[in-house]
């Protein structure tokens, strides 16, 4: 009773090498190739399921809206359609003599041809869904012949119009299985829950279809277990089925005492087991299938499980493969759903067509909520020439597809919603399909985001809604659930403003989560000519737009790369979706409050907790507790933390962090899921005025009078004039720890959504507005220190910048840095700060600031403030197109050190911003187009580039073809200042 399909007697895989052939057109394809005593023999072995293109049969192409193929519906190009012919044969299994022998394809070709020993058996054209033939009258005992003739594209594939690779061929499995002549045909399973949501109510219809030539006297009988293999429910009902015909029996609605009930937080399962047996009793077919006890209602605005107004805390996925375009399989999947358990992520809408059959099972028994969709996109005809929902000719094929998705998925707990499709215009086809949903399956609310909020949706589904527009909205009783099918658009660096959006979430009854998009980077292995392994995207094929059309990385929007490895925003998704709310009013006496954001289940059964007193980036008291918290409810937990008293300099955060208490399905016991930093009142970190030692600094001009020495016993710091202005040496006994002159940093390397904003060219003057020349210079003597007060012209964008340069006794160098701001005609500023150069030996990074993972102004939640340790690197994230990377925020210092430990140490006035890495913004910046770059292409400097900022533009994440950071993020022409000290480690 595992549904183990394939341990059958009666399955046979036909997975596996099949002969094929590949032409680029219809009229070169061999046409008489399926008839008997046709020689392939020749042909290349190909293996099944795979894609044609990630084997080198044609090329891979990506594209989100365009179609790959002139725009003419219904009509395909017959002179660019490539075609694969495959052939093999198969041996009949003895056993199934004298039964029905069905050909199954778990997702169809865009349209195929299909033959066995020379004859005919059909065709069909839908990709992503399963196809099945008869093929009983064409077999016979001993060896079979099968042949396939499969298009690329089809009169289908305006359906199909996906943004994802364009991809031909078997994405998953073929095989035959065997029924006896009178057989289940289908059944639809009602597992809910009375109004107390204590008690299940089970009902059950059952379809026998008789393929013989004779009435049958049958009996189904239906059992279910529980978890333990007990009985908990037995039926059974005699029937007479009618030759060439099918009979349904419905099981009315039994109750089932005190179930356990399925959740995506506890995904309680029961075995039904359905068996068919002939007139004398004998058995003659058994089928089971995994059940889940679960209510599905919407009430009051509101979409309730189990009478909760549960939250789905949601992505997008594709089904892509690193290596194998869309063909995955059980280990990429488990891979999948333990990597979204990890990041907090409890619901998965089927972007944007049904997945395999196996991902159902996985969902039902991992625990996921799954918004399933049809496979319909036209998203390239919504302007025209035709809108295929409200053309009758397309009709058919719009309730075909949703019919095909409501019966496979019917019997699924995981599956909460149907998805009428993706992207294409509302038209009285999707009337018909809602109508028809409703009615056959009124248990499941139906949503379509083209819907708007008329009546033909049941829950109110937008893309990418603007912060603004949520907040009105939140604010107004909707009378229908919120919950976005797409939002934080996840493309590169990316995924700021994720808390708000949570925030504001959390502000309304209606407004219940979202879908991001997307999960996973839809990267393709490739190789370079000089044999170097990268992640490629649309156009790395040799696909030119000449030829088709591509949207260069667009499909690379994951919170997972292609190995689903996640990506700093990532640790983002899950901080913002942990289901532990940790808060405190009073951290400095140990005071807790938890809130228990699941609705399920209580904290006592599933976590354990523990938490460290920090003071200035070090651990100084810790202790973990477990504590009893029902679902939606809050307390305070106060825990016994070391004596404190506020100091000028010092800081205290206690940090919180939450683990699995036990082992999961997925994930082992101690696993963190959780973790907060509450901050004390009293800190006082940057108020501390350090007394410096007395001792003699002096200050040596050259005879030009535009560089200056400073020196101070063996400390010594040189600032340089002309056209090449800045600190030029700072050193220590002779040991320089800079490479080259600092210089102003205004600019970043261009991220996926700067570029959809366009600001690789608005804020273009950014790009060298660190050109610069001296204009003044000034010696100031003090005891005990000596400054260097310099004012730069900023040629390129008429402006000026002071930074003076003070050095004390101890050797320490203090910078001060004002941007005045005189030209207020300038666009934005991507970032202020200063950029060093370091030899490569400096390579070991320490700091005490927010990590460990880079973080950004507007992505910083997951990032607690912390002492840490790295390389320069590890600073680099290899997103698949180079971009800037390798932020952290809120730094108090940080010091880069060589294998002796000798080094630059970077103290802040203020919270700082910085970046260390071995590559230059122009290094990771492409200009005005994104030109195919990849991290293979860039050859790291054999220096450490450091630029210490006072800020950096958020990143943004509301979508990547327009929107900017929010307001708080942006930052406008006018003065700013900051300061720091530069000291040397030793």
């Amino acid at each position: 009773m595992d549904n183990e399909y394939a341990t059958s007697p009666y399955y046979l895989s036909l997975n596996g090498t099949w002969k094929f052939k590949w032409v680029p057109k219809p009229a070169d394809r061999p046409v008489n190739f399926y008839q008997e005593g046709y020689d392939v023999s020749a042909w290349d072995d190909f293996k099944v399921p795979g894609n044609w293109e990630v084997n080198g049969y044609g090329k891979p192409i990506y594209t989100n809206v365009a179609y790959p193929f002139p725009t003419n519906p219904p009509f395909i190009n017959h002179n660019d359609n490539p075609v694969g012919s495959y052939k093999r044969t198969f041996d009949l299994p003895a056993g199934w003599n004298d039964r029905q022998v069905i050909l199954h394809f778990e997702a169809a070709a865009a349209a195929m041809y299909v033959w066995v020993n020379g004859q005919k058996v059909g065709y069909s054209e839908i990709m992503k869904c399963p196809v099945e033939f008869n093929i009983t009258p064409y077999v016979k005992a001993g060896t079979n012949t099968i042949a396939v003739e499969a298009y690329r594209w089809s009169d289908g594939s305006y359906l199909e119009d996906q943004d994802f690779w364009r991809l031909s061929g078997f994405d998953r499995s073929i095989y035959l299985y065997s029924t006896a002549e009178t057989r289940i045909q289908d059944f639809f399973v009602h597992p809910t829950l009375d109004k107390n949501y204590k008690n299940g109510l089970l009902s059950l219809d059952v379809k026998v279809n008789n393929l013989g030539n004779a009435d049958k006297a049958q009996t189904v009988e239906v059992e279910l277990f529980d978890a333990a293999g007990k009985s908990v429910y037995k039926k059974q009902q005699k029937v007479n089925v009618a030759a060439g015909q099918s009979a349904t029996m419905t099981f009315g609605q039994q109750t089932i005492k005190a179930p356990k009930l399925w959740s995506a937080e506890a995904p309680n399962l029961y075995n039904l087991l359905v068996t068919l047996k002939d007139a004398s009793g004998k058995a003659i077919e058994f089928t089971s299938h995994k059940v889940g006890f679960r209510s599905i209602e919407l009430k009051n605005g509101q979409v309730l499980v189990n009478g909760k107004a549960v939250l789905f805390k949601g992505v997008n996925i594709h089904e892509h493969h690193p290596y194998n375009g869309h063909v995955t399989d059980r280990e990429m999947l488990v891979k999948d759903f333990t990597v979204m358990k990890q990041l907090n992520v409890n619901a998965i809408r089927t972007s944007h067509y049904p997945q395999p059959a196996l991902f159902y099972q996985l969902c039902d028994e991992y625990g996921f909520y799954v918004v399933d969709e049809a496979n319909i996109e036209t998203h390239a005809m919504d302007n025209g020439p035709i809108n295929a929902a409200q053309h009758p000719d397309w009709k058919d094929v719009h309730m075909e597809r949703m019919k095909r998705l409501v019966e496979r998925d019917k019997n699924h707990a995981c599956v909460i919603f149907w998805s009428m499709g993706n992207e294409y215009r509302f038209g009285d086809s999707n009337k018909e399909m809602y109508a028809w949903t409703k009615a056959y399956d009124p248990s499941r609310p139906v949503q379509f985001e083209r819907a708007g909020e008329n009546e033909w949706t049941d829950v109110i589904c937008p893309m990418y809604p603007g912060l603004d527009h949520m907040r009105n909205r939140a604010s107004k009783e909707l009378g229908r659930p919120f919950i976005m099918c797409e939002y934080a658009h996840a493309m590169g660096n990316s995924q700021g403003n994720f808390q708000v959006y949570w925030d504001i979430i959390r502000s309304s009854r209606n407004f219940q989560g979202g879908f991001i998009w997307d999960w996973v980077d839809q990267g393709l292995y490739a190789e370079t000519g000089y044999g170097k392994a990268f992640w490629a995207y649309g156009g790395d094929f040799g696909v030119g737009r000449d030829q088709y059309h591509h949207d260069e990385n667009f499909c690379v929007n994951g919170v997972v790369d292609p190995l689903r490895n996640p990506h700093p925003h990532g640790m983002e998704v899950k901080k913002v979706y942990q289901n532990v709310l940790v808060s405190s009013k009073q951290p400095d006496a140990g005071v807790i409050t938890l809130f228990n954001d699941n609705f399920f289940v209580d904290l006592k059964d599933t976590y354990t907790f523990k938490w460290e007193l920090i003071r200035n980036g070090e651990k100084v008291g810790e202790g973990t507790f477990e504590t009893a918290l029902a679902p939606q409810a809050s307390k305070d937990v106060t825990v016994q933390l070391p004596a404190v008293k506020p100091e000028a300099g010092v800081e205290y955060f206690l940090n919180v962090y939450g683990y699995t208490k036990q082992a999961t399905a997925l994930l082992p016991a101690g696993y963190e899921l959780v973790k907060e930093q509450l901050p004390f009142a009293s800190n006082n970190y940057f108020t501390a005025s350090a007394s410096k030692p007395a001792g003699a600094v002096t200050a040596r001009k050259s005879d030009r009078g535009d560089r200056v020495t400073l020196t101070a016993g063996e400390y010594r710091a040189v600032i340089t004039g002309g056209w090449n202005a800045g600190l030029d040496t700072y050193a220590y006994q002779g040991r320089d720890v800079l490479s080259g002159v600092s210089k102003p940093n205004f600019w970043r390397a261009p991220i996926d959504n700067d570029f959809g904003a366009g600001l690789q060219r608005s804020l273009n003057v950014w790009r060298t507005a660190d050109s610069r020349m001296l204009k003044s210079l000034e010696v100031k003597e003090a005891d005990g220190s000596a400054t260097v007060a310099c004012v730069y012209q900023l040629n390129n964008i008429g402006s000026t910048m002071n930074v003076d340069y003070t050095m004390y006794a101890d050797g320490s160098l203090h910078v001060a840095v004002a941007f005045n701001g005189e030209n207020t005609q300038l666009p934005e500023m991507p970032r202020f700060g200063l950029l060093f150069s370091l030899p490569e030996q400096y390579a070991n990074l320490n700091w005490y600031g927010r990590g460990p993972h880079e973080n950004y102004l507007d992505r910083k939640d997951a990032s607690l403030i912390g002492t840490y340790q790295s390389t320069v690197a590890e600073q680099f994230h290899p997103y698949l197109r180079p971009q800037e990377t390798g932020n952290k925020t809120d730094v108090r210092w940080l010091s880069l050190t060589n294998k002796d430990g000798f080094g630059l140490k970077v103290s802040g006035d203020q919270p700082l911003g910085f970046s260390a890495l071995n590559y230059l913004s122009e290094d990771l910046d492409p200009g005005f187009t994104k030109k195919q770059q990849h991290p293979v292409d860039l050859q790291p400097h054999h220096e450490t580039y450091l630029s210490v900022d006072l800020f950096q533009r958020g990143v943004g994440g509301l979508n990547s073809w327009g929107a900017h950071p929010v307001s708080e993020f942006r930052y406008r022409v006018k003065p700013y200042s900051y300061g720091f000290t530069l000291s040397i480690v030793k």
